[in-house]
């Protein structure tokens, strides 16, 4: 499955990756050192989590983020 990123805000990004993996937002959160209040805050938009954070996301939930450039 791919998202294109320009069509969402982060927050449905890292909402959308977290139910991809069928996690709760705590065991989530854990497998990356982060706290169910970071997750929550990034998923209702309130945060905004770093780059590094989401390719460690990606890293270790198999996911392929595929950055291109607009022509």
């Amino acid at each position: 499955m791919q998202i294109n990123a320009n069509n969402h805000r982060p927050n449905d990004i890292i909402k959308f990756m977290r139910q991809s993996t069928n996690l709760t937002q705590e065991e989530f959160a854990k497998t990356i050192n982060k706290s169910k209040d970071w997750q929550q805050s990034n998923e209702l938009g309130r945060s905004n989590y770093y780059f590094k954070d989401l390719l460690k996301i990606a890293k270790i939930h198999n996911f392929e983020i595929i950055i291109k450039r607009k022509d």
